[in-house]
Formats: structure tokens, sequence, C-alpha cells
């Protein structure tokens, strides 16, 4: 089993950036493929970016690509995702997951609370 703990959001201005982290309470690397989805108010969770299990595939949202980058630091078990030029529709909850199975085709065996990320017009 793991935990994940995510940090990082906030308010911020359309074109701004914000980095969010993902702290994994085991290792990861190998073990998981990990992820982020997010949920804006009215809507369903949506899938984000994801990391493959080895980091070498790593799948986005058309909405966030060339925008969002994700990454992982296997030594400290953190996943991490870069966001710039925020724009008000990236306005939501962000979730980190981790699955055995690939991201975000298989099911999430395990989800961090989220973190609230604001994006003001």
């Amino acid at each position: 089993q793991v935990q994940l703990v995510e940090s990082g959001g906030g308010l911020v201005q359309a074109g701004g950036s914000l980095r969010l982290s993902c702290a994994a309470s085991r290792r990861t690397v190998g073990v998981y493929a990990m992820g982020w989805f997010r949920q804006a108010p009215g809507k369903e969770r949506e899938f984000v970016a994801a990391i493959s299990r080895s980091g070498d595939s790593t799948p986005y949202a058309d909405s966030v690509k060339g925008r969002f980058t994700i990454s992982r630091d296997n030594v400290k078990n953190l996943m991490y995702l870069q966001m710039n030029n925020l724009k008000p529709e990236d306005t939501a909850i962000y979730y980190c997951a981790a699955a055995t199975g690939p991201v975000p085709t298989g099911r999430v065996d395990y989800w961090g609370r989220g973190t609230q990320v604001t994006v003001s017009s």
C-alpha cells in the first residue's frame, strides 16, 4: 500500500505557473505508474498527465500538452507537475494517483486527497 500527499496548489493569475508535488510513502519507481488527474466544480474527474513505472512514457491530455510537464524524483519518491501558462479552465482540485497497471488506461489503485489550483482571469 502507498499513501500519496499532494502539495503546491494555490491561487495564480492566468499566464502564471505552479509546481505541484506528490509525496509517496514508499518507493514507486518500477512499482507504480503515477499520474495527475483533476476535477473542476460540477465536472467529472479527468486525466491530466502520467508517467510510466520506468519513466520512459509520459502521456498528456490534449488540453495541457505543451504547458504541463510531469516528472518524478525516484530517490525521494516524489512526483511533480510543472504547470506553465495557466488558464482559468485549469482551475480544479488536482489529485495524485498511483497504479500497478498503466495510467490512465488502467485502474488507479491509490489516490491522494487533492490540492486546489485556482487560476484567475
